[in-house]
């Protein structure tokens, strides 16, 4: 099925949903979701972000431009980090997702909404995901997994969209920068928030900064290896980097990896 046959099926079913509250992170999949969702008439949507110590506030700005720019209905939830994950466990991600969707399943029953959508595509269902199973418990549906569309088919038709989030990296939450079981310090967050910011504007768009107390790990991506040949680079974003608090900083011979954290559990 070609993209273009998916995503009228998408569109199907939105519409049949009738009204529904659509998970908003900032991220290409389901700012997508919710720029088709926004063109259906007779569906009655809002968008819930949900704001934690551990999001990147960048991104929670981001998804309420959008909705304000699209005249799109937007709710932000805000809490503090759970006690089930200030520890940063290993089940994390299945932890976070619970608490998240139980936040915005209750919005959208506040709000009479039939049904909680995300952005959940395709390929996210072959891939290690912890997160899916407290989506099935929460009654939580994924609308372009459904439709069958693939990561890639979702960039094109953003980018086809003229959405400006259609070629952005794919993230994760400052949690995955941390080692499990290490109590998390939002203050901490914030640090490896701006040191990531740092590096991006550096040059270096999807890489990561892996935090080990004050040692801050950087994980390139491997179109980016020869740029940190670079010494005045590399002295610009050690000096950057050691102004935020880090002692250490080290360039990862591995690259980035996605999960390359839970190697480290325990230490």
């Amino acid at each position: 099925m070609k993209a273009s046959e998916k995503l009228e099926r998408l569109k199907e079913i939105l519409s049949e949903s009738g009204s529904a509250v659509i998970a908003l992170s900032g991220g290409t999949d389901s700012t997508f979701l919710v720029s088709v969702a926004a063109t259906l008439p007779g569906l009655r949507v809002m968008a819930v972000t949900v704001s934690t110590p551990y999001m990147f506030s960048s991104e929670v700005e981001e998804a309420s431009r959008f909705c304000s720019d699209n005249g799109v209905r937007h709710m932000v939830i805000r809490f503090e980090i759970p006690a089930t994950v200030i520890t940063n466990p290993p089940d994390r991600c299945y932890l976070c997702k619970r608490e998240v969707m139980g936040r915005v399943t209750a919005a959208a029953a506040e709000g009479g909404y039939a049904f909680v959508f995300d952005g959940t595509n395709a390929d996210d269902l072959l891939d290690y995901r912890p997160g899916l199973k407290a989506l099935t418990e929460a009654g939580v549906r994924s609308p372009l997994a459904e439709a069958g569309l693939e990561k890639e088919e979702i960039r094109g038709l953003a980018r086809a969209a003229g959405l400006a989030v259609s070629d952005r990296p794919s993230n994760t939450c400052l949690l995955t920068r941390f080692p499990h079981d290490t109590v998390i310090d939002p203050a901490d967050l914030r640090r490896a928030e701006e040191a990531e910011m740092i590096v991006r504007e550096a040059g270096f768009t999807g890489a990561r900064v892996r935090v080990h107390g004050d040692l801050a790990r950087i994980e390139l991506r491997n179109e980016h290896f020869l740029l940190i040949t670079d010494q005045d680079i590399r002295t610009s974003l050690s000096v950057s980097l050691r102004s935020l608090g880090y002692r250490y900083i080290t360039f990862d011979a591995e690259g980035y990896r996605s999960g390359s954290m839970n190697k480290t559990t325990g230490s």
